[in-house]
């Protein structure tokens, strides 16, 4: 008896879709994407360039050379950049993987380092993210930097114990072509009433601290970010100014620079881009694209 022709077109609008093809040469740098699976490439990476991330060099010295041994296929740690916001942690991340690119090309390199984001809701996918990477790796010998902007885990949240078998602990651990890179604003990624909490009802409390702060003992590059002086929030500035063209009296620039951070109450690096910004619109002219 034939199929009935309606059942077969019901069937398939319910079907999920067939994932799309995972083509890593298409670009540089990918979101992962869980449901329905995929990595979306990112056709310009947001980022300044290296030399332009002023007061944050003794950490972008220890990235760059984690990133460049990775890179080579030589052993490189997890790194957790943590500390004050807006002083360039995931600034960092991409200004380091498009340094060590640029020095791959240079170097004529096979091996060609991709740079994937993965959010933080999606954490707990990735596993499956690594499953494709792994073969991705075997297959065309790409080498991957996952990259997680302001990870952080709150009360009740239990996703963090999959990140622990991801990056070390699981029977299969990290893949050999994947480094993992996380910002926070936390040095042990958990709020501090969560740890007292667990602390105050656990049958060992010490075991329970442990349980928290082992999460973060799985990088072992951790990289402190601290507010920026007067001083470096002006380098950056005229940094900034500099390679933009954007041509005003030192004196001016200075007061006008300062006048900007007291309104936003802070000199980070991210107030002095957005100060660079703001010059720029008045000026009427366009920033650089890198």
């Amino acid at each position: 008896m034939p199929a009935d022709p309606s059942l077969i077109e019901r069937l398939e609008r319910i079907a999920p879709p067939v994932a799309p093809p995972i083509d890593f040469q298409s670009a540089e740098a990918f979101v992962w994407q869980s449901a329905p699976e995929a990595f979306i490439p990112v056709p310009h990476v947001n980022r300044q360039p290296l030399q332009l991330l002023k007061g944050i060099e003794r950490a972008a010295d220890q990235l760059l050379d984690n990133t460049m041994r990775f890179a080579k296929g030589f052993p490189a740690n997890n790194a957790l950049l943590w500390g004050a916001r807006g002083m360039g942690k995931s600034s960092l991340v991409k200004a380091s993987h498009a340094e060590v690119r640029k020095k791959q090309k240079m170097s004529l390199a096979k091996k060609d380092l991709k740079l994937v984001e993965i959010h933080r809701e999606d954490i707990a996918t990735m596993p499956r993210c690594l499953t494709h990477m792994r073969a991705a790796g075997d297959k065309h010998g790409h080498r991957f930097i996952v990259f997680c902007d302001d990870l952080s885990f709150d009360k009740d949240d239990t996703s963090y114990k999959s990140l622990k078998a991801v990056l070390e602990g699981g029977i299969e651990g990290r893949p050999e072509n994947v480094i993992f890179y996380a910002t926070s604003n936390r040095r042990h990624l958990m709020p501090r009433d969560m740890m007292d909490n667990e602390r105050a009802t656990a049958i060992n409390p010490g075991e329970a601290i442990e349980e928290k702060v082992s999460l973060s003992d799985r990088f072992g590059l951790w990289l402190g970010f601290h507010n920026g002086s007067q001083d470096q929030y002006l380098d950056m500035v005229r940094g900034y100014a500099a390679h933009h063209d954007l041509k005003l009296p030192d004196d001016e620039l200075v007061r006008e620079a300062l006048e900007w951070s007291v309104t936003r109450g802070g000199r980070s690096g991210r107030v002095a881009w957005q100060y660079i910004q703001d010059l720029a619109g008045r000026k009427g002219r366009a920033l650089k694209v890198e």
